[in-house]
């Protein structure tokens, strides 16, 4: 029987969405498009819910991200096949390579993988879906199929593929590769635009999980030898599966189009029409949504006037804007983005220079996620800090100390088990208690409502890495944040 078996690939910061999508929770975990508030993850999988003999997902992720795929799956009820950690990121070759030999362990040889990014929208689900069947039809004989997105204006920020007949974008075949193009300047994509030989490289692949391992091995024999080491000598942690670091370590960083799919014979391209887009940009996110009578995308709590073709959001406090033109403006509470809607592409280098300068809103978020629930900081001066900590129901923080800085909890909401030096009692709300420097101590939500507490630190030093772990619920290491 064959199974088809999604590989998601889950990593990247999205840097050219900041200050939206950051390090410590990248676009693919947010609610980006659409109106069901899902995150372009669990959009993701759910584009493939109608079809038959789906197994659930093999998901590639950073270590540091792993607590949000495991959440953002149980919450649309599905439970991976695994989840596997990479050390560090190496591009698509050594993460599809991951994924394929795990797959193979049920020893099913006829295993179809359909490797997805986690990051893409498809509008068009039913399109979608009718040509990834006719993909299954061509890797069952042993085709590599990537999916060639039909272009309408001349991008410079995607690949292209070049096939040896004319893409008829109305026929549902696929088309011999002849040769993948890296991103083109601008007069290159004009010519390439005009052209029906060529598509857009979309990073979708389909096919069998022994075929891939195959030209993994003829073509990049270190990445799947490299690959094959590391699963060996992986250890499983709670629902997650860490390789091995140093065998990993090994792996060429490079991209399954120059691993395998520019050298091999059996790669075909299927052209997709489907308002696919990789939310690679404000703009392209501006370009995939609705938008008013004047062109405008609003979100949050605007008050707008005379604006027109323009992004205008915000996550926390009014924003007025008047009389603006081809604009993105973005508001997060820690930072404010405006820029020209024709200069987005430009916010990776902002975001390196932020981090450059020890800006830590370059990669973190005023609101941090952690297994347990979530922490917003309020306030944040130089020896002390104000948070709001979320406790889910039935989540405990781990027990731990801190050798630089006291904390004042006050309850908001909800109740509180609280343990200090082996002293445990309940705190409701309005009432409060008082950790001092050096105390082990833990907090843990007995209720079934969210436990919200003000978090008040001071001391010499208030860093996240000021923590000593004695017991924890999650399997993060002693000193970890």
């Amino acid at each position: 029987m064959v199974n088809i078996i999604p590989i998601i690939l889950c990593g990247g910061k999205g840097s050219r969405l900041w200050p939206l999508s950051r390090q410590s929770y990248p676009k693919q975990f947010l609610s980006l498009y659409g109106e069901n508030q899902k995150s372009l993850l669990q959009q993701t999988l759910e584009r493939l819910n109608d079809l038959e003999k789906i197994d659930n997902p093999i998901i590639i992720c950073n270590e540091d991200h792993r607590f949000l795929v495991a959440q953002q799956m149980r919450d649309i009820g599905i439970k991976p096949k695994a989840i596997i950690l990479e050390p560090e990121g190496k591009n698509t070759a050594p993460a599809i390579a991951l994924g394929a030999i795990k797959s193979l362990e049920d020893k099913n040889q006829e295993n179809i993988l359909v490797v997805l990014s986690a990051d893409h929208i498809i509008r068009e689900k039913t399109i979608f879906q009718k040509i990834l069947k006719k993909s299954f039809d061509y890797a069952q004989i042993g085709h590599l199929v990537t999916f060639g997105i039909v272009p309408y204006y001349p991008e410079t920020g995607y690949g292209y593929i070049e096939s040896e007949l004319i893409v008829d974008k109305n026929e549902i075949e696929g088309f011999k590769i002849k040769k993948f193009i890296e991103k083109p300047n601008k007069d290159l994509a004009k010519k390439l635009v005009k052209d029906k030989k060529y598509t857009w490289n979309s990073g979708i692949f389909i096919f069998k999980a022994n075929q891939i391992i195959e030209e993994l091995e003829k073509y990049s024999p270190l990445v799947i030898k490299s690959c094959r080491e590391a699963i060996e000598k992986s250890v499983e942690d709670l629902d997650f599966i860490r390789i091995d670091k140093e065998s990993f370590s090994k792996v060429p960083n490079i991209a399954i189009d120059v691993a395998v799919m520019e050298k091999t014979d059996l790669g075909l391209v299927m052209p997709l029409d489907a308002g696919w887009s990789d939310i690679g940009s404000w703009k392209s996110l501006w370009e995939s949504e609705k938008k008013d009578n004047k062109g405008n995308v609003i979100k949050g709590k605007i008050i707008n006037l005379e604006s027109s073709n323009s992004f205008i959001m915000s996550e926390n406090r009014l924003l007025v804007t008047l009389g603006i033109k081809d604009l993105i403006v973005v508001e997060t509470g820690d930072a404010t983005l405006i820029s020209s809607i024709n200069h987005t592409e430009k916010l990776k280098t902002i975001v390196n220079e932020l981090e450059q300068k020890g800006y830590k809103e370059g990669s973190l978020h005023q609101k941090i996620y952690r297994p347990w629930g979530a922490y917003t900081s309020l306030i944040d001066s130089q020896n002390w800090l104000v948070k709001k900590i979320e406790v889910n129901p039935g989540s405990k923080l781990s027990l731990q100390m801190h050798n630089h800085r006291a904390e004042h909890w006050v309850v908001v909401s909800g109740i509180a088990k609280i343990e200090i030096n082996e002293k445990e009692f309940t705190l409701k709300e309005n009432q409060s208690t008082f950790i001092p420097l050096g105390a082990k101590h833990r907090l843990f939500n007995p209720g079934d409502q969210m436990l919200i507490i003000i978090e008040i630190q001071s001391g010499d030093y208030i860093g996240e890495d000021d923590i000593i772990r004695f017991k924890d619920d999650y399997g993060r290491e002693k000193d970890s944040p």
